[in-house]
């Protein structure tokens, strides 16, 4: 497998994420949104950092699950119920991913929504990765 992160000059520097993701490989992971629930379905953390890391530990724990690794991101989608918010927080949020998942960015997008299925959820999570 290999992976190509490709940050053209023309574009804006990326701040922890890549503009693109050149991917080959032999197995695609659909990874399903993950939310900061725990083992027994219930919202954890009252703020954006707290529940962003345990939504990017259950999404890690799945990609793992397939056979995955952080690095083996190619995509995440990151869903929140306050952009401003996610902005204010950045850089722990930033923190938070490379402690989690290093500093092999995928490509990513951030996407205010209204709400997210568990009303207490701040923030959602979802990607795919393509492994060897």
């Amino acid at each position: 497998m290999s992976v190509e992160r490709v940050n053209p000059p023309g574009l804006s520097p990326p701040a922890g994420f890549s503009h693109a993701v050149v991917a080959t490989g032999s197995r695609l992971v659909f990874l399903a949104g993950q939310t900061a629930l725990d083992a027994d379905g219930e919202v954890v953390g009252d703020a954006l950092p707290e529940q962003f890391a345990r939504a990017l530990t259950n999404l890690l724990a799945a990609l793992r699950a397939a056979g995955g690794t952080p690095a083996d991101l190619a995509r995440v989608t990151v869903y929140t119920t306050d952009v401003a918010a996610y902005r204010t927080h950045a850089r722990a949020l930033g923190r938070i991913w490379r402690e989690l998942a290093g500093r092999d960015y995928p490509a990513m997008a951030v996407v205010g929504v209204v709400r997210l299925w568990d009303e207490q959820a701040l923030v959602e999570l979802d990607g795919f990765a393509l492994l060897p």
